[in-house]
């Protein structure tokens, strides 16, 4: 197990490496610069535009620039926002909080919906539950999120009334209310006021149902096609024999034989749903890092871009990390392998 773990991570080391090139890299393919956008409509000199490019180190060659971005990260300072002056990592985990939170009820709401539905179609396939539930995973895979979002915003904002159309919590409750876990249900529970946890609530069902939408699909479709191979196995039809119950056969047996495949896909949907983050939490003007990173790409704050996409992609590599732990668990062979 312990080489195995050692294996997986060792491929890190290159990842984390083309990610750091890939962020630098990227904000630097943009049109325009920091200092244009500081300068404002007003402009500045050439004499004085040059002397901010040497203030902001951005006068030296890409590779010099690149290999002092390394240096720091690996020493732990991501740096200093152009824009807001403040530590780029005390902003990222302030904004990171409230992705988690949106994020991990969107994976609830499509594992918990998803998997079940996969299973169900799987012992009934052919059936109308199969193509009825296929046919909207299908829709709902191909769906934009941002026409999803903006639909949804019509529907139970605008016309029903039912939802707010964006943030995370009243205004009326936010000048007072206070954060100290950075999340927001959390700390709306823990205050007492009447009203705030409902309003937590309401502000979070529709982009959390955005969100999920296209992993909610993706699982589904995933656990029906593991299932299906599943089930025509030779064990399982040996505990049919047996007179095991339907629940045993196929959600102790089979199941538990199909994770793997579930596992992968659950594990996939991390990323798609911080890619997907950035269109749901500017459609719902949710304070995430997704929108703190579209507004620093806007203002071409690359110290704040770089770390944000640094981080979000070493999340991702942890969570698939933990899959592959989760693999040798449930799998004694992988491993081995």
């Amino acid at each position: 197990m312990l080489r195995y773990l050692l294996k997986k991570i060792g491929y890190i080391v290159p990842t984390f490496f083309g990610i750091t090139l890939a962020a630098f890299l990227f904000i630097r393919a943009l049109p325009g610069d920091p200092v244009t956008l500081m300068a404002g409509e007003r402009g500045i000199s050439p004499e004085r535009r040059a002397q901010l490019l040497a203030e902001l180190g951005f006068d030296r060659p890409y590779w010099q620039q690149y290999a002092d971005y390394v240096w720091n990260v690996l020493h732990g300072d991501l740096g200093i926002s152009f824009v807001t002056k403040q530590s780029v990592a005390t902003e990222f985990f302030t904004h990171f909080t409230a992705t988690l939170e949106l994020g991990f009820f969107a994976l609830i709401i499509a594992v918990f919906i998803g998997v079940p539905a996969g299973v169900f179609a799987a012992v009934k396939r052919g059936s109308w539950f199969d193509q009825g539930s296929m046919g909207l995973a299908l829709t709902g895979y191909s769906m934009p999120i941002f026409w999803w979002g903006l639909l949804l915003i019509m529907l139970f904002s605008v016309m029903l009334g039912w939802t707010p159309v964006g943030g995370r919590i009243a205004s009326i409750y936010a000048a007072s209310f206070d954060e100290p876990t950075g999340f927001m249900l959390i700390d709306s529970w823990l205050s007492g006021e009447e009203g705030v946890f409902a309003s937590t609530v309401s502000h979070l069902v529709l982009p959390s149902i955005v969100l999920a939408t296209v992993s909610l699909a993706a699982i589904a479709r995933q656990t029906r096609s593991a299932m299906l191979e599943v089930l025509d196995e030779d064990y399982v039809r040996t505990a049919r024999a047996k007179g095991l119950s339907s629940f045993r056969v196929v959600g102790i047996h089979a199941l538990r034989n199909a994770f793997i495949p579930i596992i992968t896909t659950i594990g996939l949907q991390v990323g798609v749903m911080m890619g997907g983050a950035i269109l749901t939490e500017t459609i719902f003007s949710w304070p995430g890092i997704g929108k703190w990173l579209v507004d620093s790409i806007l203002k071409r704050d690359y110290i704040a871009v770089q770390s944000a996409l640094l981080l979000v992609g070493m999340l991702v590599m942890m969570v698939n990390l933990a899959v592959d732990m989760l693999y040798a668990l449930i799998n004694p062979r992988v491993r081995h392998s």
